[in-house]
Parts: C-alpha cells; sequence; structure tokens
C-alpha cells in the first residue's frame, strides 16, 4: 500500500553548497536533487519538501 506524507512528517533543511571547482552543470543537478526532495527516504513527486539551497564561492565556480 502506498503511504502518503502528512505536513507534520514533512521536516525541513537548510543545505549549504561549496561551488569552488565545481561544473556548472554537476552543481545544477547536485541543486535540483536537493530541492525536489530525492535526497530524502520519503520522496514522493507531488510534495514539496520545503528544503532550501545556499550555494557559496559561486564567483569561484569552473567554467568549462
Amino acid at each position: 500500500m502506498t503511504k502518503f506524507l502528512k505536513k507534520s512528517e514533512i521536516t525541513t533543511s537548510w543545505v549549504e553548497i561549496d561551488a569552488k571547482d565545481a561544473g556548472v552543470g554537476r552543481l545544477a543537478t547536485i541543486i535540483t536533487k536537493i530541492l525536489r526532495g530525492k535526497n530524502k527516504n520519503n520522496f514522493s513527486h507531488n510534495v514539496d519538501h520545503d528544503d532550501f539551497v545556499r550555494v557559496k564561492n559561486l564567483e569561484k565556480i569552473t567554467r568549462i
């Protein structure tokens, strides 16, 4: 049986990513997974997991 999440079961989190020496595409993929909630055990495609991402050292990103 499919388990549906309740609002009280959703935990919000802040994730800080260091962009130094990271490629643009790879960085975008990592951020997208976090914002969609795919990095959590209870991922469901129709639920907003309320995660936030902060990127530091963006000026030191690798451009290919």
